[in-house]
């Protein structure tokens, strides 16, 4: 299923303006095309694709131009959101690309003119097909066993790829290195636990910290905050 944030046009002749929107998706949609072309890319998530039989994907720096005509499905998780711009057909819009998502675009669907969107992707360097990786996926992973090591190879090999490969994927899409979005999530729970009263050395166990000290320190570096005024 897919809803909107903004409403998109109605299938119309090859005449109407470029159109952008963000769209929340969930599930699974079977093939089906569109008389105008369109061009998606992740915001939050990732959606898997298959176009013109071909498989795919997007996420939040890999997107997909699909043309008129070219029939697709895709498999989404829940509460993805997808930022897409409804095009007539032209030049540049013909075949089926995946393409660098621009600088400008990531992470938001930029707040000028439509037309002005649809220009930056046109302009965007292609790429080639790449290796999937689910960020979210690999959070759920890693949360349920926060206690344990995570160097960067176990967590490449949670994704079938290698360590070097991983690295550069994972800093491409995260805008951070492996490490320190761990870092962020073993302080994420942290303080969420010792807001909830529990205590530091239990807590720090808990999060893969070696002490308690340790987890104070880093608190106090990466936070700016103690484990007493977390507690309140």
């Amino acid at each position: 299923m897919a809803y909107t944030l903004s409403s998109p046009p109605s299938e119309a002749g090859p005449g109407f303006a470029p159109h952008s929107s963000v769209r929340c998706y969930g599930g699974e949609h079977q093939a089906h095309a569109h008389g105008h072309a369109q061009i998606l890319y992740a915001l939050q998530g990732r959606m898997e694709l298959e176009v013109g039989g071909r498989s795919a994907f997007v996420d939040a720096v890999s997107g997909m131009l699909i043309p008129a005509g070219v029939e697709h499905g895709y498999l989404a998780a829940p509460r993805s959101q997808v930022f897409v711009i409804d095009a007539p057909p032209g030049p540049g819009l013909d075949r089926v690309r995946r393409f660098s998502v621009p600088p400008a675009l990531r992470g938001h669907g930029s707040s000028g003119p439509a037309s002005e969107q649809l220009a930056q992707v046109l302009q965007a360097p292609g790429l080639l097909a790449r290796r999937g990786l689910d960020l979210q996926q690999l959070a759920s992973c890693v949360q349920a066993a926060l206690h344990e090591d995570w160097p960067t190879a176990r967590l490449a090999a949670l994704c079938h790829m290698s360590p070097q490969r991983f690295h550069a994927r994972f800093a491409e899409l995260a805008g951070q290195p492996p490490q320190a979005w761990l870092r962020g999530l073993r302080l994420d729970a942290a303080t969420r636990w010792l807001a909830r009263g529990q205590p530091l050395e239990a807590t720090a166990l808990r999060c893969g910290y070696a002490s308690a000290s340790a987890l104070a320190y880093a608190l106090r570096r990466d936070r700016g905050v103690t484990a007493r005024q977390l507690r309140g």
